[in-house]
């Protein structure tokens, strides 16, 4: 296929040189890459010299290849970011351990029972407490002012404690320890989990991506967000501003691999979000594609009139269009991160 020009971002050219016959150089907006192949449809006139090279009359699976691999190429990043972190850092996930993350409420049962800030609750009235959750549950499973027995484990020393529940502030039918925990952390991972790990979260990312086109596409969340003063980060619109934003602010958290792990998944988005079928995303192009080899028969290639897609393509780009500006009105007026 014929390549005419390669360019990183979109909007006004700031940059361009040319060698052969492609054109390449950057964009005023970072916002992604795009390639122009010349033969893309039947409205696209290009050179009959040419036309053996035009994108249309290349077999199906020639195209298909060619427009979804945009799409490929961020779920390959994203693979490579979560595998380099899952083998160097680790994952997130469960350690086993349940850790005291914060000095117990004060005059509260874990205070008066000697529980210190740091502390690793091994069990809890004889129940072994490996998460957060079975801690809780241990606890809550009791009823106020019952004796209960609980071991920690505090530099490597394991220590018996006993403790009298109180009545929950909130709920004075539930019992009350008063100790803040937490069983997550980064874990380390060998190759193969790593590698495991690293193809289910892309699958996992991608499936949520796919609700979250349909949230951000939706014009009821983008307005009511815009009119809002204090927009739902969960549906509100952003741009690269506010990526920017949440990254310094998971930089400051979790360090390097909790900004590539951010990339990650904002790779796998953008790539979900550039398969959508219509034009003029890529999907667009490859649900023309499919459809087109669905009409042909042996013998007799059939061309879809693309410009009967024209005002379903206009409507979409006025969508992106405000989609981009009130991302940019509330990464400015209400700062993420």
């Amino acid at each position: 296929m014929k390549v005419t020009q390669f360019y990183m971002g979109f909007g006004p050219r700031v940059w361009s040189a040319k060698r052969g016959e492609l054109e390449y150089g950057l964009r005023a907006f970072p916002l992604g890459a795009f390639v122009r192949i010349v033969g893309m449809n039947n409205l696209d006139e290009c050179d009959p010299a040419d036309e053996a090279r035009a994108y249309r009359s290349q077999s199906y699976p020639k195209r298909l290849l060619v427009i979804t691999a945009g799409s490929l190429m961020h779920a390959v990043i994203a693979f490579a970011l979560f595998f380099g972190v899952y083998v160097t850092a680790g994952r997130y996930a469960q350690t086993g351990e349940v850790k005291v993350s914060f000095p117990p409420a004060a005059d509260s049962p874990a205070a008066s029972a000697g529980i210190q800030e740091g502390d690793i609750v091994l069990s809890f009235n004889g129940v072994a407490t490996k998460t957060r959750e079975q801690l809780v549950e241990a606890i809550t499973s009791r009823s106020p002012g019952e004796d209960v027995q609980l071991e920690i484990r505090r530099n490597y020393k394991v220590i018996a404690l006993q403790a009298t529940l109180t009545a929950n502030p909130v709920d004075e039918s539930v019992a009350y320890f008063g100790v803040g925990s937490w069983s997550m952390d980064y874990v380390q991972q060998n190759l193969i989990s790593s590698l495991g790990f690293a193809a289910s979260d892309v699958v996992v990312d991608a499936a949520n991506s796919v609700k979250g086109v349909f949230t951000v596409l939706n014009p009821v969340n983008i307005v009511s967000n815009v009119t809002s003063s204090n927009a739902d980060p969960m549906t509100r619109p952003s741009t690269v501003v506010g990526a920017s934003q949440i990254g310094g602010e998971v930089g400051k958290q979790e360090g390097l691999k909790g900004v590539l792990m951010l990339l990650a998944s904002i790779n796998i988005f953008v790539g979900v979000f550039n398969m959508f079928p219509l034009l003029p995303f890529d999907g667009g192009h490859a649900a023309i594609a499919t459809y087109e080899r669905l009409r042909s028969r042996r013998g007799k290639e059939y061309r879809a009139d693309v410009a009967k897609m024209v005002p379903v393509a206009t409507s979409v780009v006025a969508l992106l269009a405000l989609l981009l500006l009130a991302g940019l009105y509330l990464d400015i007026t209400q700062p993420l991160g």
